[in-house]
């Protein structure tokens, strides 16, 4: 059931308590959802597009300079990093087109918004990360081992890669900025691993192959030259190639999750149903289904089983009690769910996740 503006109801009563039952609508707190969102959202969305700026100014000027030197110096490495460097630019417009689409308002279709399509878009960005990056690159490579050429003023190449390391490192303080405001106090890689925003961990993610493919490209050179081996340029660029593939696969593992369905972690369900089995009256609570449906937007579900002849009123009040502490202790569930004595009680316990289990037979 739906609000008029499109947003759902977040409370149901489907038990029959003392005559009483149908559906109850708060709209007082459902208007107060919205309105956290609207505080949210710009927010986030500006810190998002601070890391995304500050990549794509790098890398454009990046990308225009190893194409430069690379046709100088003949470079194969060189050439691989300026693709790298070029896929980013576009990867990072992606991202920017995926932000403004996410923040299009709910409608009748898509009761939930849109907060997927940054899911989506960092899906294709990870796909142009392997195919365009990690595909060209090892192409590049490959040619250059097989068909080996001398490299020409490689003292140009030093000075790009000392250059470009200044303006990716930039990017990447920039992005772990951004990344360390939002996760707070929890701990860099527990925080990287919880991460639902894709556009940070993406430009981190970009950076953090950008640096080390420079380093790649730095020993493949200097190989090249101190031995006189031109194929070690091309192998050089065949390690970047494999690199931007790694992060690539990385990206689309994380983006795939998020876009079939991501819930919140099972201890943070746990913590829900303890809420829930707090409240006077409640005798069982069934499963807490939970997606995310934005970067910082999560869908909650759960359903409560109350003691016999527990009033309406009494219902209501636990319900009410339920929601409240479970957006002050998890913010990032905008939508909760709630419903009582929808499901009879031997289905309900039978559950995998249920807080009890059913009787045993007489």
């Amino acid at each position: 059931m739906l609000e008029p503006s499109g947003y759902p109801i977040f409370t149901r009563l489907d038990r029959q308590t003392n005559g009483r039952s149908g559906p109850r609508r708060r709209r007082k707190r459902t208007v107060g959802i919205h309105a956290a969102e609207t505080l949210w959202y710009p927010v986030f969305m500006a810190k998002s597009r601070v890391a995304i700026y500050g990549a794509i100014a790098a890398n454009v000027a990046i990308a225009a300079t190893k194409f430069v030197v690379a046709g100088i110096t003949g470079s194969s490495a060189m050439l691989s990093e300026g693709i790298h460097s070029a896929v980013d630019t576009f990867n990072g417009v992606l991202l920017l087109v995926g932000l403004k689409l996410s923040q299009r308002p709910a409608t009748p279709e898509h009761p939930f918004g849109h907060g997927k399509e940054l899911y989506f878009w960092s899906l294709i960005v990870a796909v142009l990360i392997f195919g365009l990056g990690g595909g060209l690159s090892f192409y590049e490579g490959v040619v250059h081992v097989r068909h080996p050429e001398p490299m020409r003023d490689p003292m140009w190449n030093y000075v790009v890669l000392g250059v470009a390391a200044v303006f990716e490192g930039s990017s990447f303080v920039i992005a772990l900025r951004q990344f360390r405001q939002q996760a707070g106090d929890t701990p860099f890689w527990e925080a990287l691993h919880r991460s639902k925003d894709p556009t940070t961990y993406t430009v981190l993610a970009e950076d953090s192959a950008a640096m080390v493919g420079l380093v790649v490209a730095a020993l493949g050179i200097a190989s090249s030259q101190r031995f006189d081996k031109p194929e070690l340029d091309g192998a050089a660029s065949l390690v970047i190639g494999l690199l931007l593939a790694g992060v690539a696969v990385a990206l689309i593992w994380e983006s795939r999750g998020l876009l079939i369905g991501e819930g919140i972690r099972p201890e943070t369900a746990r913590a829900i149903r303890g809420i829930a089995l707090g409240q006077p009256k409640v005798r069982d609570v069934g499963r807490v289904l939970s997606m995310y449906v934005g970067p910082d937007d999560v869908l909650v579900t759960m359903d409560l089983d109350f003691d016999d002849g527990t009033a309406a009123a009494d219902a209501a009040a636990a319900i009410k009690a339920v929601e409240r502490q479970v957006r002050e202790r998890y913010p990032m569930i905008k939508r909760l769910f709630i419903e009582a004595g929808a499901v009879p009680p031997q289905e309900r316990w039978s559950r995998p996740d249920s807080t009890q289990r059913p009787a045993e037979p007489q």
